[in-house]
């Protein structure tokens, strides 16, 4: 397929103050002359002489196939630590137009990859199939397109917030069948930088600029036939004020990537804040970092309800700091309905950390027939079955699946097919690999260490306790939210059986556990269940049999949030210079006795000081070595 310019689209603000509209000399995303990309896949070239097309003091950034302009004062937001995030949504958003071209009879063409590795065997039948009659069983396409190519029937993309483009630039020059990329940001110097990449980077052609309020610029492109096909939200901290706009202008089945930095508050910190935001208060808990995940699928399934949408994640990872979902959006009045019955509240035991999760609407099925309403409950009493203490409560929280399995296979399958394809591919196979493995159907999930220390006493292997519970007749996984953390359909009752059976040979000193803490509880109950601690085979999951890069590796020291960008410019300091600066905060040391606190020592509360009355907070250094 011939490339193409692309028309000026009329809804885009694309006039930018600032912007060099001067002709460079394409670059076609290569090196500019003179500058030598570094061994790492993310850097800052900062030792580099200024060439031809910099401006005093910009740098150059290469990750992927950009090499992104970047000025060195901190008026653009960019951290290096997201090349992860940005490498896994290049890889979902390439599978995601590799299937949406098949239906419109366009094959996608990817660099370097040549047979399609299937890595579930028990697929490899369907896969074989997929790839000979289509998604739609007709024949093969015949037209191709290829990266760096517009497509007249492609996908057009969104990214709301820019900052300096590279992730745009990426999707310009890593995914086939695009017919155009918007990159907008707010800042007047963000979307200048933008153009210029653009041009940098030769895919103007693919690539418009864009300077409106995010929001505002979605709220008019959501008309029917003026919907983004792929939108990609990625804030500095909060998406909230975004996501109401991003649901309506997404297409039918079109693909919403949003990010959120802001984990803490969806970890428990605070939760009448999460609340305001997400509508879920979030609560404080081991299970946390995968409740984010489930707070912000809630938050998107409510407000595309408002307007009879409803979405389906296809991936939904929580990464380090941050977290990441990938849903299609979908519209159906009926579909809807089922979106009571897919929230749930969380019942969490503030002593020995038990969960119950109660769906707050009922869908039953009748043959054809299909009956909503509300839902029964509470699951618990008014104190814990397992330690007496009483319970918080959490939610609503998505309840069903974060994963489609079979979306996650094939990006998992392209990857690993083509590992020189993203700096990060070993660490995006490890991860999805784990999604692979886990549990589609129970929600949350506990911790070995934490079990543990409820009841004070040693931590069992973790392939013994998962093969406890597999001997006892309960699936199990493994989590990619938490290294050490463990999904089961066993109930509480269960694990409790399984560490009081633990306990009995490796036991705790009993006289010294309170009679109210949840330990003294626990273990004066016989258990039920006799656990059996013989290691199974299949307790041992394939991915960490592996040995596969399923955690972040720290790249670089102090390599986690970075500060938010200064639209006014200026040179950020070093984390560790802020640091320095921090230390020896009292500057101006007092000397005088009269600025001294006026109230009494230590000595003169046991009756030794000296000074009698007139004793104050401190005294002179050589009076207190002759009261010593």
């Amino acid at each position: 397929m011939e490339p193409l310019r692309a028309p000026q689209d009329p809804q885009v603000n694309t006039t930018l103050s600032g912007i060099d509209t001067k002709p460079q000399p394409p670059t076609s995303g290569a090196p500019m002359e003179g500058l030598n990309p570094s061994p790492a896949a993310s850097t800052l070239d900062q030792e580099m002489p200024p060439t031809t097309g910099l401006l005093p003091g910009e740098t150059v950034v290469r990750e992927g196939k950009a090499a992104i302009l970047f000025p060195s004062a901190n008026e653009v937001f960019y951290n290096p630590v997201q090349e992860f995030n940005r490498d896994l949504t290049c890889a979902v958003v390439t599978e995601f137009a590799r299937e949406q071209m098949a239906r419109r009879g366009v094959k996608v063409v990817v660099p370097g990859e040549k047979e399609r590795v299937v890595v579930n065997l028990a697929d490899e039948k369907k896969e074989e199939t997929e790839m000979q009659t289509g998604e739609e069983g007709g024949e093969e396409p015949v037209v191709t397109a290829s990266v760096g190519e517009r497509c007249k029937n492609g996908l057009r993309v969104l990214e709301g917030l820019a900052a300096s483009g590279l992730r745009s630039v990426r999707f310009a020059l890593e995914v086939p069948g695009l017919r155009s990329v918007t990159a907008n940001d707010f800042s007047s110097k963000a979307a200048a930088l933008i153009a210029r990449n653009a041009q940098h980077n030769g895919v103007t052609h693919l690539l418009q600029a864009s300077q409106r309020d995010a929001s505002m610029l979605m709220y008019e492109m959501r008309g029917k036939k003026d919907r983004y096909d792929v939108i990609d939200l990625d804030p500095y901290g909060s998406p909230a004020p975004f996501l109401d706009a991003a649901v309506q202008a997404v297409g039918e089945g079109g693909l919403l990537c949003v990010t959120c930095t802001d984990m803490a508050v969806m970890a428990g910190n605070s939760g009448e804040t999460c609340y305001s935001k997400y509508g879920s208060v979030s609560i404080k808990a081991k299970y946390c970092h995968e409740m984010a995940l489930r707070i912000i699928l809630h938050s998107l399934d409510q407000r595309a309800g408002v307007y009879q949408r409803y979405i389906h994640p296809l991936l939904c990872v929580s990464v380090d700091f941050y977290i990441r979902v990938f849903v299609r959006v979908h519209t159906g009045q009926a579909m809807v309905k089922n979106s009571a019955s897919k929230q749930a509240l969380v019942y969490n035991c503030v002593g020995c950390g038990s969960f119950h999760l109660q769906r707050l609407g009922k869908r039953t099925t009748q043959g054809n027939h299909i009956k909503y309403s509300a839902a029964t409950g509470p699951p618990v009493g008014a104190e814990c079955e397992h330690c007496g203490h009483r319970h918080q409560l959490g939610g609503p929280i998505w309840g069903e699946a974060l994963h489609d399995v079979s979306f996650v296979q094939k990006v998992l399958s392209a990857v690993s097919g083509n590992p020189s394809r993203f700096g990060t591919a070993r660490r995006i196979e490890g991860m999805l690999s784990m999604v692979t493995e886990e549990l589609e159907d129970v929600p949350l999930y506990y911790t070995v260490d934490n079990l543990s220390s409820t009841v004070h006493c040693s931590t069992p292997p973790l392939l013994q306790f998962r093969s406890a519970l597999l001997h006892a007749g309960h699936r199990v996984s493994l989590s990619h939210a938490c290294k050490n953390a463990l999904k089961t359909d066993a109930p509480p009752r269960v694990l409790w059986d399984v560490m009081r059976c633990w306990e009995k040979s490796n036991p705790v000193k009993r006289d010294r556990l309170s009679e109210s803490s949840p330990a003294h509880h626990i273990l004066n109950t016989e258990p039920i269940l006799q656990a059996c601690f013989d290691v199974r085979e299949d307790a041992n999951p394939q991915s960490r049999r592996r040995h596969l890069t399923r955690f972040q590796e720290n790249p670089e020291p102090f390599w986690g949030p970075k500060a938010r960008a200064n639209a006014g410019g200026g040179i950020s300091s070093d984390l560790e210079d802020r640091r320095k600066q921090g230390q020896n905060k009292r500057k101006n040391q007092i000397t005088d006795a009269t600025q001294l606190k006026s109230f009494p020592c230590k000595r003169f509360r046991k009756g030794k000081c000296t000074h009698g009355e007139k004793c104050c907070y401190s005294h002179d250094l050589e009076q207190t070595d002759q009261m010593e």
